[in-house]
C-alpha cells in the first residue's frame, strides 16, 4: 500500500471536519505509474546468492508466526480466509520496504494492471493518481463520451469510496481492479469535492483509452496532448504527428501535464522521434549495472518545439521533457514536474501474481537524477485556475503559442 489509511470512520464530527479541511488543503501530485515494465519468474530469483542476514523466514519469525496462528484459531470472532491472509503476508513484505513504488500483486490486480497498461478495459473511462506521500487518490481527467464524463465526474475530485469502502492508501491498482467489473454494472463512487462528500453512481462500460489527443491551432501549429504512456500510446503518437504534419505543422506544442508516466520503453520510442541521435536516457542499479536507451539519426524534430509540465507530470513525463531540456530541442514551460527518478519492474511470480520493484534510478541525457527534485521549466508559469473557471482561458498553453509564434 502506497501510505496509510486515512480513516473517517467513527470519528467525531469536529474531528470528521478537520481531516476533510487538511485533505482539501494538501497539494496533491503525482505518485507514478511504472516505468519501466518486464517479466520474469520467481525461481530464476533464488539463486543460492541469499546470505544469512538478510534471509526474512528465521526460526523465530516462522515460530512467531505459528504463535499468532495459533491466537488467530483460538479466538478470532469469524471464520479466518486463508487465502487473504497469505496474500496479506506478501503485501506487508513489500509494504515494510518503505517504497510507495514496490508494490505486490494478486492475479486478479496483476491482470488488471495488464489490462490497463494495454489500452482497452472495461470500467468508467477516467484516468487516476495516487499522491505516494498521502495516498489520496484524485481524477486526473474523464474522458469525452465516458461514463464517468456523462456522470459528471471532474478532474481534481478525491475518490473517497469505491462501493462504500475507503480507499486512500490503498494501492493504485487495487482501487483501479475496484472500479473496473463487467459491462454494464454499475460503481459507486464516493468523492470529496470542495469539501463536500458526493456520490456517484456510474455504468461500466468498455473503454478504449485515447492516451494521445491532437489538433491543429492557428498558424499551423500543432497541438499534442498525451496523458500516460501506455503500450498504445506510441501508435497513437505517430498517428498524430503524421496527421499533423500532413496538414502543414510548422510548429507543435507537447502537453504532458497531468501526464503520470508509464512505460520506459515508450517514451524511448517517442523520444526517438523527436531528439537528435545521442542518449535518451539511462538507468543504473545498486550494482552500477547501466541500461542505455538511445536514439538515432534517421528522425529529429525541425520545427520550434514546446513542452508544457506542471508538478504531476511524473516519471516517463519527466524523461521527456528532461531529454528536450538537455538536447535544447524545445522550450518547457509551466512549473517543476513532480520529481520521481526511479524505475519499477514488473516480475511475474509464476501463479499469476507479481511484484513491481524498484531497480534502479534513471537520469537525463546530461547524466541528471532528478529524483526528489523534479525539472525546472524554461519559463515559470504558474497555472491560472481563476482565469480558467471563468474563459477557459489557458494561460500556461498562451504562453507556449506565444513563445513559438515569436521564433
Amino acid at each position: 500500500m502506497e501510505e496509510n489509511e486515512i480513516s473517517l470512520q467513527g470519528v467525531g464530527e469536529n474531528k470528521k471536519k478537520k481531516l476533510f479541511a487538511k485533505i482539501r488543503n494538501i497539494i496533491l501530485v503525482a505518485g507514478g505509474i511504472v516505468i519501466a515494465f518486464g517479466a520474469g519468474r520467481y525461481s530464476a530469483l533464488f539463486d543460492g546468492s541469499s546470505t544469512a542476514n538478510n534471509t526474512i523466514i528465521t526460526k523465530e519469525v516462522a515460530e512467531k508466526a505459528e504463535a499468532v496462528q495459533k491466537v488467530i484459531d483460538k479466538y478470532y470472532l469469524e471464520e479466518e480466509q486463508i487465502k487473504d491472509v497469505q496474500e496479506g503476508v506478501y503485501k506487508g513484505m513489500l509494504d515494510a520496504l518503505g517504497d510507495p513504488y514496490s508494490v505486490y500483486y494478486t492475479k486478479e490486480e496483476y491482470d488488471s494492471f495488464q489490462e490497463s497498461y494495454e489500452g482497452k478495459y472495461c470500467g468508467i473511462g477516467a484516468s487516476l493518481i495516487e499522491n505516494a506521500e498521502t495516498g489520496i487518490i484524485t481524477i486526473v481527467k474523464a474522458f469525452e463520451g465516458s461514463p464517468a464524463k456523462e456522470a459528471g465526474l471532474q478532474t481534481d475530485d478525491i475518490v473517497y469510496k469505491v462501493d462504500g469502502e475507503e480507499v486512500t492508501g490503498i494501492d493504485l491498482t487495487e482501487v483501479v481492479s475496484r472500479v473496473k467489473g463487467l459491462e454494464g454494472t454499475a460503481v459507486t463512487l464516493t468523492i470529496l469535492r470542495n469539501g463536500e462528500e458526493q456520490d456517484l453512481e456510474i455504468l461500466r462500460k468498455t473503454i478504449s483509452v485515447p492516451t494521445v489527443e491532437y489538433e491543429m491551432l492557428e498558424n499551423n501549429m500543432g497541438y499534442i496532448i498525451i496523458s500516460e504512456f501506455d503500450e498504445i500510446t506510441l501508435q497513437q503518437w505517430n498517428e498524430a504527428y503524421e496527421a499533423l504534419k500532413n496538414q502543414g505543422m510548422t510548429s507543435l506544442i507537447v502537453d504532458l501535464r497531468n501526464n503520470p508516466g508509464g512505460g520506459l520503453s515508450v517514451v524511448a520510442n517517442i523520444l526517438d522521434t523527436v531528439l537528435p541521435e545521442g542518449m535518451i536516457v539511462y538507468h543504473e542499479d545498486k550494482y552500477g549495472n547501466r541500461d542505455n536507451y538511445t536514439s538515432d539519426e534517421e528522425h529529429k524534430i525541425d520545427i520550434p518545439l514546446a513542452v508544457l509540465v506542471n508538478g504531476n507530470s511524473a516519471s516517463a513525463s519527466e524523461i521527456f521533457a528532461g531529454a528536450v531540456k538537455d538536447y535544447g530541442v524545445g522550450t518547457l514551460i509551466g512549473t517543476t514536474t513532480f520529481g520521481k527518478g526511479i524505475v519499477q519492474q514488473m516480475i511475474s511470480l509464476g501463479d499469476g501474481s507479481a511484484m513491481k520493484v524498484t531497480i534502479s534510478k534513471y537520469y537525463t541525457p546530461k547524466g541528471v537524477c532528478i529524483h526528489g527534485t523534479g525539472i525546472e521549466p524554461d519559463i515559470t508559469l504558474e497555472f491560472d485556475s481563476q482565469k480558467y473557471l471563468e474563459d477557459e482561458t489557458d494561460n500556461q498553453l498562451q504562453k507556449a503559442i506565444e513563445i513559438l509564434t515569436n521564433k
